[in-house]
C-alpha cells in the first residue's frame, strides 16, 4: 500500500516559530511552522516521551524538548547533541489551506 497524505491542520492554525501535535495514524506527530514552512517530526521524546510539540522552536530550527531540554532538528529529526540519535521526520505539503503530512510505510 502506498503511503498517502493525512490533512493535520488548516494553514495558520500553527503560528510561526511554533508547533502543535496531531495524530497520524496509531502516533503523534509535532508539526512546526518555521519562516512560513511546515515540518514534522515524531512528537515523543526518546528520552522521557515528552511531547516535542509542545516546546521551543529556536531561529535554527531545533526544538527543545520541555522536560529535560533535549533539542532535535525540525527538518530531519536528528539530535542536535548526537547525531547518531533521531526521531523519524515526515515529509510535510501544503494543499489550498490545508497542511498535510504524510503517512509512514
Amino acid at each position: 500500500m502506498a503511503s498517502k497524505f493525512v490533512t493535520v491542520a488548516k494553514v495558520g492554525a500553527i503560528p510561526a516559530g511554533q508547533g502543535a501535535t496531531f495524530p497520524l495514524g496509531d502516533r503523534l506527530v509535532a508539526v512546526f511552522n518555521r519562516e512560513g514552512s511546515y515540518y514534522a517530526i515524531d512528537d515523543l521524546c526518546p528520552h522521557m516521551g515528552a511531547s516535542l510539540g509542545a516546546g521551543q522552536l529556536d531561529e535554527e530550527g531545533a526544538v527543545t524538548c520541555p522536560w529535560h531540554a533535549w533539542r532535535f532538528d525540525v527538518c530531519s529529526g536528528v539530535w542536535c547533541d548526537n547525531p547518531r540519535l533521531k526521531v523519524d521526520a515526515f515529509e510535510v505539503r501544503v494543499e489550498g489551506d490545508e497542511i498535510q503530512v504524510k503517512m509512514p510505510d
